[in-house]
């Protein structure tokens, strides 16, 4: 059985406004190395309390699979491209999986410099 790769698999979850936002965010990340994968989920509605405001919004759900040497990066990085002025990032650690994809997402994300 393969071990996992030496640094852990990440789930990064974030929602945005639309998805051409969406599309926008994954294709960056991806591209950058930031995350291996990127999958959106259309059709989410959220509920939320804002600035005292209880608002609800139609959102597009990002699943982004990084690792947690590249979360940093790509956090900050999805902050500097997110349109929302506290854009939703929360990170959850994959305490297993398939070893072949687990690889494969450290071996996309890379940081070759």
């Amino acid at each position: 059985m393969p071990t996992p790769p030496a640094s852990p698999v990440r789930l990064v979850l974030s929602s945005c406004p639309d998805p051409q936002t969406a599309a926008t965010i994954a294709s960056a990340l991806v591209e950058e190395r930031l995350a291996a994968c990127v999958s959106t989920l259309p059709g989410m509605q959220s509920t939320y309390r804002w600035q005292g405001t209880l608002e609800r919004s139609d959102e597009v759900l990002l699943l982004i699979k990084t690792t947690a040497q590249r979360q940093d990066a790509l956090i900050a990085r999805l902050q500097a491209l997110h349109p929302y002025e506290l854009p939703e990032a929360i990170a959850v650690e994959a305490l297993g999986g398939l070893a072949p994809y687990l690889h494969w997402v450290a071996e996309q994300t890379r940081d070759d410099d």
